[in-house]
């Protein structure tokens, strides 16, 4: 693909402002206020919380839709994009990117664009954003935002490229992360974190063997210079360094920053949700605790040094990343405020812990689990599990559990329960087959939690749904049975991309498309592109894959069976290391027919008192009417979106294929509106003020009419 380039030879990234000329005066607001959510998940401390109360339950009944934008950045006739942006709105302008990495600028009162800024070239893969970072100083007011392997700095009245910032406007995020800068692929999924005059930032990173490590950075929103980094595999001297074996900052990977952070600017300390090392299932490279893999850290905000951490799993085997950014909340201890963290897990555990020390509220017991069966791995003899508040999400599968859609349906997955290894949470994966509940895509998901301050109640989205986990020896299950690109290709699907895609590549749609018939929709060059650096919820293979490999998956993927060409044979050096894999991750446990073999609720919506560690409320959150027992309870339904509170006694939270979005009575769980969307909505919900009207927004995904997706708002008549 072809790029304009300066003389320096950077690439000149596009920039569209639409509509015509903007004169400055035309779109501000006159009369600025604080529109009340300026930040990803509405402020610093990451609360989901609207302290706007016009909108309530004496009149939710009568929201209707305002105005909503349409995208435009998506030709007709492709597939639509799903968005999981989480508008923000400063001086009564709202800034979101789409599923295919723009920028746009709208006037939240009109639904009017202002502007939309275009970053990467047609064809250029693009990820899974979640929104952007505003910072001003002055004048000075600045849109700071990834795409592709760039932070980038966009001037927030233009739309354009501030050529100050790093170079040309960009950062390249490959560049400090250990490994070679032209050999890896590091992203952004959720927006960075401003303090002060800084951006702090996480990434994503593939979650396989030779993924590069999750270093922490911050960099100047002046002039993009690093300020620090902070090393989450610890070098030497370094805390935590001895939880690993010796020299494994050389070759360890991941403990990445995905899920997002948290700032405390009194304090001068960010908070930190840490994913867990590579390879996810298989740790015999990394015996010990790993840290700082699955931890909550807390760092000083200005220079980066170590405060304290919580680990919430010890040597992770199971894909338990902590999925969403840590709560800054204030309960009540003894009749005094205490400052806490409040992190939700996968493993449907919420850990409350002193927000200056990391020391826990309620107390955590460190159990013993069990061991595993794989040779070479060590599993961790202890997890911890706080005693109080209760998991929201169910963790204990028995025979009673199972669906009994039809006889030979039940009688079917009652065999596979009893042939596979199951003790219950924390069983290893295993050659045999492990049932995984809650599984890596259970408990809580990036979405995360709202916290009302005016309540201490903590608002959270629990996912139910087990998963079946099966290990292989790699090396031994996909060797190639012969020296053709071809083959070579199907063994390297097969390692990488089954997971996801399955054997057959038909996917797990909507988040894992099929991939078959690829080559009549794709061209080989974007779909190359898109395994190098990502593309929605795939995170980059560059530098994983080797050259050979990227050769012969693609014959693979275009089934050119027909390609006799071999690959050399590479030079082996001592003996190759073994290599266990997950084959039937992510994948729902299902019946013969399709359906979830766990029995309904398998999504709910919870309300946790964190004052006193009780739950207030538990109710199941949206339904699939064709698996609804007659006259039984909702489903419930999978879904990643997380909820807002708002001080008008309303918890707003959207659905995922049923495409709804709901209110509820944040007191008693009782729903009090719904509005069904034109298309299945993955992003969280936001609200805000302008002269003085409420109004309450989200991203939804793209229709086979408007493929570019939407945002829609709601207000009072």
């Amino acid at each position: 693909m072809k790029k304009n380039r300066n003389k320096l030879g950077f690439p000149i990234l596009g920039i569209f402002l639409l509509g015509g000329a903007i004169l400055l005066s035309s779109w501000l607001i006159q009369n600025p206020e604080d529109n009340g959510w300026g930040v990803y998940k509405g402020d610093e401390k990451s609360t989901s919380y609207s302290a706007f109360d016009q909108i309530n339950l004496s009149n939710v009944s009568q929201l209707q839709n305002a105005w909503t934008f349409q995208m435009n950045d998506v030709p007709q006739g492709e597939q639509p994009l799903s968005s999981q942006s989480n508008p923000i709105i400063v001086d009564g302008v709202m800034y979101a990117n789409s599923g295919k990495q723009w920028v746009y600028a709208i006037n939240a009162q009109t639904g009017k664009q202002l502007w939309a800024f275009k970053a990467l070239a047609d064809g250029e893969p693009t990820a899974a954003s979640r929104g952007v970072t505003y910072w001003a100083k002055g004048e000075d007011k600045r849109i700071l935002y990834s795409a592709g392997n760039y932070l980038l700095a966009i001037n927030a009245k233009t739309g354009k490229l501030i050529p100050t910032f790093g170079q040309n406007g960009k950062i390249n995020l490959n560049v400090g992360v250990r490994d070679n800068p032209a050999k890896i692929s590091v992203t952004l999924t959720t927006p960075g974190s401003i303090f002060k005059d800084l951006i702090i930032i996480g990434s994503r990173l593939p979650d396989f063997y030779g993924a590069a490590p999750g270093y922490i950075r911050a960099y100047h929103c002046k002039t993009g210079k690093l300020a620090w980094t902070f090393h989450t595999i610890p070098h030497p001297g370094e805390v935590g360094y001895d939880s690993w074996p010796k020299d494994a900052y050389k070759y360890a990977g991941g403990v990445n920053c995905w899920a997002g952070m948290s700032i405390d600017s009194k304090r001068g300390m960010v908070f930190l949700a840490l994913g867990s090392p590579t390879y996810d299932y298989y740790g015999a490279d990394r015996v010990g605790a790993n840290l700082f893999g699955n931890c909550v850290l807390a760092l000083d905000a200005a220079t980066g040094k170590y405060k304290w951490h919580f680990q919430a799993v010890h040597h992770d085997i199971w894909d338990y990343d902590l999925p969403c950014p840590p709560n800054l909340v204030t309960i009540k201890q003894d009749g005094k405020d205490v400052d806490a963290v409040a992190q939700a897990t996968k493993q449907g555990f919420i850990f409350v812990l002193n927000r200056d020390t990391g020391v826990p509220i309620f107390p955590v017991e460190e159990r013993k689990v069990p061991s595993s069966n794989i040779p070479g791995e060590v599993a961790f003899p202890t997890q911890p599990f706080p005693v109080k508040p209760k998991p929201f999400v169910k963790q204990h599968l028995t025979e009673d559990d199972l669906n009994h859609y039809s006889p030979s349906d039940h009688e079917a997955i009652l065999k596979q329960f009893k042939s596979l290894r199951y003790e219950g949470l924390f069983t290893p994966p295993d050659l045999k087959g492990t049932l995984a509940l809650p599984a890596t895509r259970g408990g809580a998901n990036w979405g995360g939690a709202a916290f009302d301050p005016t309540t201490a109640y903590l608002y959270i989205r629990g996912n139910n749904l087990p998963e079946i986990q099966t290990m292989v020896d790699a090396n031994k299950q996909f060797a190639a049975q012969n020296n053709t690109l071809f083959e070579h290709g199907r063994v390297t699907y097969l390692k990488h991309c089954a997971t996801c895609h399955g054997t057959e590549r038909k996917g797990i749609p909507p988040t894992f498309p099929s991939l078959v018939g690829l080559k009549s929709r794709k061209v080989e060059k974007e779909v190359l592109e898109k395994i190098r650096k990502g593309a929605g919820a795939m995170p980059g293979y560059k530098g994983v894959l080797t050259a050979n490999e990227e050769r012969a998956i693609m014959a693979f993927l275009y089934d050119k069976k027909d390609a006799k060409i071999e690959i050399p044979q590479a030079a082996k050096s001592g003996e190759e290391p073994v290599r266990y894999m997950n084959t039937t991750g992510y994948a729902t446990w299902s019946d013969p027919s399709g359906n979830p073999a766990m029995k309904a609720p398998w999504n709910t919506l919870n309300a946790l008192n964190l004052s006193t560690g009780e739950y207030e409320w538990q109710i199941p959150l949206g339904n699939d009417e064709k698996l609804q027992e007659k006259g039984g309870p909702i489903t419930g339904l999978l879904a990643r979106s997380g909820p807002m509170v708002t001080a008008g006694g309303l918890v707003f939270i959207s659905g995922a294929a049923d495409k709804k979005l709901w209110a509820f009575d944040k007191k008693t769980g009782k729903q009090v509106w719904e509005t069904t969307l034109p298309a299945a909505n993955n992003a969280n919900v936001c609200s805000y003020m302008i002269n003085g009207k409420q109004y309450v927004a989200l991203s939804v995904g793209g229709t086979k009419e408007s493929p570019s997706g939407s945002i829609m708002t709601f207000a009072l008549p």
